[in-house]
């Protein structure tokens, strides 16, 4: 990934020696509450439909979710965290103040969605930050607002266009797979719940390898810029227990407070059977792992809940789908953005103030 002008004008990554200080430490800890709270949301989803249509118990459930959240970033590059890196372009004396407002706004913006039971995005919440606080910190030009260069998104529009996407293509995905299943089953007896139930496990672990691929990238991508502008790495390359230390924060937030999001996406949106989780999981793997390899950052609060959705459409079963709640999570979506962005905007001068 090419760096921003001003790295290259602050000699980022020219070998001084890093510099440790309250701020820093904060804004370290701003990331991992942020990858903590992001499990709480995104993470519990690759679950819910598994445990939601008792394919699995809550705590092997938790365990594949957090194997697989820790191999896929491995495994599946750093093209997300390259694209989130590439936001903003600020100074290495700028970039902990707006790292540390915008990613308390979005763990703000995380507790609060989470606390009332609404899957809302993560990602909006993260972009939504970075811009806000990067705007009053060092002005517009230091957003790379970005496009769809190449095929690959970029800056701020690349990044919201592959948000907006996403969640798209997954209930497209699972419309037409739901119908399909449906005309393939149409005959078959209850001897085929047992291997829909089993089959459950292996699209739940896709599912999460996906996501850990995914979001949890996003926090190592704002990881790595802090650590370069510190001086503590040469380049935007995250070192390995930078991605091992934020898909393990993902992680712990699934364990320990996705439910609420868990009983949100698996009864209130629609009654998934089995077959329905099965195909709502696969359609979601493959959407997210897509935008994983071409590092598009996906909500997959937005394409799990719209896959559900288009679970319910595909059975045609309109009045069973919980509109009132798709509404309020439409309504958390379009907030979300703009809510970051001016909670980190305010919470810019607190951040001048630390040492």
């Amino acid at each position: 990934m090419t760096r921003p002008r001003a790295m290259i004008r602050a000699g980022w990554g020219g070998g001084g020696r890093p510099r440790v200080d309250a701020a820093f430490v904060l804004a370290v800890v701003a990331i991992l509450a942020f990858a903590f709270t992001n499990g709480f949301h995104d993470a519990a989803n690759a679950i819910a439909t598994l445990v939601a249509t008792r394919g699995a118990r809550p705590g092997p459930a938790i365990i594949l979710a957090a194997v697989c959240n820790l191999v896929g970033p491995l495994l599946l590059g750093a093209a997300v965290a390259d694209t989130i890196a590439g936001i903003v372009d600020v100074t290495p004396a700028q970039t902990v103040v707006v790292v540390g407002a915008a990613l308390t706004a979005a763990v703000t913006w995380n507790l609060v969605t989470w606390w009332q039971g609404l899957p809302s995005s993560s990602s909006h919440a993260l972009v939504g930050g970075l811009v806000g606080a990067a705007i009053v910190e060092a002005g517009a030009g230091a957003v790379n607002w970005g496009g769809l260069g190449g095929g690959h998104p970029t800056g701020v529009i690349g990044t919201l266009v592959a948000l907006a996407v996403s969640p798209v293509l997954g209930f497209g995905a699972a419309w037409a797979m739901e119908r399909a299943v449906r005309r393939g089953l149409r005959r078959a007896t209850t001897r085929v719940n047992r291997p829909v139930l089993r089959g459950q496990w292996v699209t739940s672990g896709w599912l999460a390898l996906s996501h850990g691929a995914n979001d949890a990238q996003k926090a190592v991508g704002v990881l790595a810029v802090l650590l370069l502008a510190n001086g503590t790495t040469p380049s935007l390359s995250a070192p390995v227990w930078a991605t091992m230390t934020c898909a393990a924060a993902l992680t712990l937030g699934t364990a320990l407070g996705g439910w609420r999001i868990v009983k949100t996406i698996g009864r209130r949106i629609f009654r998934i059977r089995p077959v329905d989780g099965l195909v709502s999981q696969a359609s979601s793997a493959a959407v997210i792992l897509a935008a994983s390899l071409v590092g598009a950052p996906a909500s997959t609060t937005q394409v799990v809940s719209s896959s559900v959705v288009g679970v319910g459409v595909g059975r045609r079963r309109y009045r069973h789908v919980g509109w009132g709640v798709v509404r309020s999570i439409l309504l958390a979506w379009v907030t979300t953005f703009p809510a970051a962005a001016v909670l980190a905007a305010l919470l810019v001068p607190v951040w001048r103030w630390l040492p």
